[in-house]
């Protein structure tokens, strides 16, 4: 099966809620999340800090999901959840049953990051929180004539993520030399989406074109298992291209989402707000403290 594209968006950038210099488009919607399982949300955030690290953010809670965040390009420092994160870096925090993320994190220079909601399986809904970060410089990575691609998570060709999951994904950032062609095999059931980062690239089996910032979201065949495969087919542009792919099972749980939080049920929520005002849920740093790097 040659994957095609079949709906493509390229949402604007608007004022973000860190200030005049932060500016965020939501490039999944969670609207449309029957369509987009198991990606719940998908923000791009972009701040411009000046030369030096600026605060960001209060503490805050999740529970239900998990959170994925990619730095595209500067650097981020928090004083309590692993230290620095830089352009390459990824961090995977595991929400679970209910963490408090610190946010006590300072930008330097201009920022720009990728962060993915992705929801957990029904039976993991309540899992034990965890946190895992990737660094750029660790990552497993493919390469072939005029193509790179950095794997963050599941396989491309013979390379291999050590990336735990509990949904299976693909996360790979891939970039291309002018003109260059590359294939990414996925299982047929997965869901996923690629985002344009830099210039131009002809996507799927139509040779769809897709610009800067542009999502395009590729089609499936739902009565597919993980064992079946299919094959996206990329096509840079005359000026080269970079593209982050995001790829995953759709679990097909009904959920419900508020603020922070992600259920089965409205029950969940209620819940979920009540232990955390209780006090009741663990603070992201104390399994940062004990996350490998």
């Amino acid at each position: 099966m040659n994957r095609r594209v079949i709906r493509t968006s390229n949402a604007p950038m608007a004022p973000g809620f860190l200030g005049g210099n932060h500016q965020a488009a939501m490039r999944v919607s969670p609207e449309e999340f029957a369509k987009n399982d198991p990606f719940f949300v998908l923000m791009d955030d972009n701040l411009e800090a000046g030369d030096t690290f600026a605060p960001m953010g209060e503490a805050h809670p999740h529970a239900g999901f998990e959170t994925v965040t990619l730095i595209l390009e500067g650097a981020l420092r928090d004083r309590h959840e692993g230290g620095t994160l830089e352009a390459g870096d990824l961090q995977w925090m595991t929400a679970g049953r209910g963490v408090i993320h610190s946010e006590d994190i300072e930008s330097k220079g201009k920022l720009r990051i990728l962060q993915l909601w992705l929801t957990l399986p029904k039976r993991e809904r309540w899992t034990d929180p965890g946190f895992q970060e990737v660094r750029g410089r660790d990552l497993p990575v493919r390469r072939a004539p005029g193509v790179e691609v950095r794997l963050y998570s599941g396989s491309s060709g013979e390379v291999r993520s050590p990336t735990r999951n509990h949904v299976p994904v693909t996360l790979a950032d891939i970039r291309l030399e002018p003109n260059a062609s590359f294939e990414q095999d996925l299982p047929a059931s997965y869901n996923g989406f690629l985002l344009v980062i830099e210039g131009t690239a002809q996507a799927g089996a139509d040779g769809t074109v897709l610009r800067r910032n542009e999502v395009g979201w590729l089609d499936r065949s739902p009565e597919s298992t993980l064992a079946e495969t299919s094959t996206v087919r990329l096509v840079a542009g005359a000026q080269g291209a970079r593209l982050v792919l995001y790829a995953g099972q759709p679990q097909g749980d009904p959920i419900v989402a508020h603020g922070p939080f992600i259920g089965d049920t409205q029950e969940d929520i209620t819940r979920l707000f009540g232990e955390y005002r209780r006090g009741r849920f663990q603070r992201m740093s104390e399994l940062a403290a004990k996350a490998p790097i």
